[in-house]
């Protein structure tokens, strides 16, 4: 059965006849419309930066982060004022803070641990293959046990690469896959991204496994290749800042953290101790990361209401500035519903207007490749905003368009 508009008029004509005519009654008015247009313009970039950031956001923080934070402790083992620690004695020290009820694991590390301000990135290259920038991290043979880590191939650094020519390392499954490809990867030897003409074994690392990608940033970031290399046992680096992580046994709190530092300080008084909670951490971090957003948060909903209020306001003032017209529309015929349609209709053609020249600047960002975020994001964002923009001013419309209905033809034309 084929729908009829009123007065009997296929759909198939009627649609394209109104469109022309809310056209041509937009471009009787454009000064005015000009002004909607802008803001409706405005309010769509607003929405699509907040939309596109809370998007992202909220995708990275329901991925797992490849690795077990829960129980684990950090220690910063400090020399004392110009001095070093020999790593003998480092590694007695971590012995006997391993002895200690309520440790399970220790192990070395480097500086940058995870969900703290300290990053060690770098590029590297196989056979003509680059990588991206990714984390470096410094690790023992136990950081694997400590951090629960997941490997998917290979294994973790062992006593049998004591004798290695090439730094033994382990990979994550992203950077993987930008120097690999499909290829075989464990037993591999890649380099710095700029080795040098002579580089030395030191700076040749051999693929000893590869685990699942890690998000050891924040709780927002994604995931970022890494590579871990293995700290050498028994050498002669002097440190002046040793970095340890601990898992602990559930349950644990601030007796052992007193107790671990009451055991380094038994080495040697000279060496101070630092004794974090890695949640504790990750929760830190987490709130430099959310207040600006909260922040641009509440300034894009003040935007939004303050335009929704505008066009609120300039929708109110078109109506009873053509009060004329929608009176000899009455008188010819037009019922309420037609004239409640015909402003809802001029109002979304309008906001069409505003979303295209906005979706022709978002669109900008995913064809540059800005910040590096996936193109999915941006469309998305994109989407989030046309929505809530036609919600918005479909809203501020809704309105003065019923009160518009609403108006008798006979008083109308009485007042003009």
């Amino acid at each position: 059965m084929l729908w009829l508009a009123p007065n009997s008029t296929p759909i198939t004509s009627f649609f394209p006849k109104m469109l022309r005519h809310l056209f041509k009654l937009i471009w009787n008015r454009k000064r005015n419309n000009l002004l909607l247009v802008s803001e409706i313009f405005f309010s769509f970039v607003v929405l699509f930066g907040v939309g596109t950031l809370l998007l992202t956001f909220a995708k990275y923080y329901l991925e797992p982060h490849g690795f077990d934070y829960e129980q684990v402790w950090r220690l910063e083992i400090r020399a004392g004022q110009n001095e070093t620690m020999p790593r003998a004695q480092l590694d007695d020290v971590l012995r006997q803070v391993k002895a200690l009820p309520g440790i399970q694991q220790v192990a070395l590390t480097s500086g940058n641990v995870p969900f703290i301000f300290n990053t060690n990135t770098s590029a590297f290259s196989y056979h003509g293959r680059k990588s991206g920038q990714s984390n470096i991290y410094d690790a023992d043979d136990h950081y694997a046990q400590v951090m629960k880590l997941h490997l998917r191939e290979g294994r973790w650094f062992a006593k049998t690469d004591d004798g290695s020519h090439h730094r033994p390392v382990v990979i994550s499954q992203n950077l993987r896959e930008e120097l690999f490809g499909n290829g075989p990867a464990l037993g591999k030897i890649f380099t710095w991204i700029e080795p040098g003409p002579n580089p030395n074994p030191e700076d040749e690392f051999q693929v000893t496994g590869v685990v699942d990608d890690v998000r050891m940033e924040n709780d927002f970031g994604p995931a970022v290749p890494s590579l871990w290399k293995r700290l050498i046992p028994f050498d002669t680096t002097r440190w002046e800042t040793a970095n340890v992580v601990v898992r602990v046994a559930p349950g644990e709190g601030g007796e052992l953290q007193e107790k671990i530092a009451r055991t380094v300080a038994g080495v040697t008084r000279q060496w101070t101790t630092m004794v974090r909670v890695m949640d504790e951490d990750r929760l830190h971090k987490r709130r430099y990361t959310i207040v600006p957003v909260a922040g641009l948060a509440l300034v894009s909903v003040f935007l939004i209401v303050n335009v929704a209020l505008g066009l609120f306001g300039v929708l109110w003032y078109n109506i009873s500035q053509r009060r004329a017209e929608i009176g000899l529309r009455r008188a010819m015929g037009a019922t309420g519903p037609d004239i409640s349609r015909q402003f809802l209709g001029e109002m979304l053609v309008v906001t069409t207007f505003g979303v295209l020249l906005g979706g022709l600047l978002a669109v900008q960002f995913p064809l540059l490749n800005a910040f590096e975020l996936a193109p999915k994001f941006y469309l998305a964002g994109i989407g989030v905003a046309a929505v809530a923009v036609y919600c918005i001013t479909a809203l501020c419309a809704f309105y003065p368009s019923r009160q518009a209905a609403g108006i008798h033809p006979a008083v109308a034309l009485r007042e003009e």
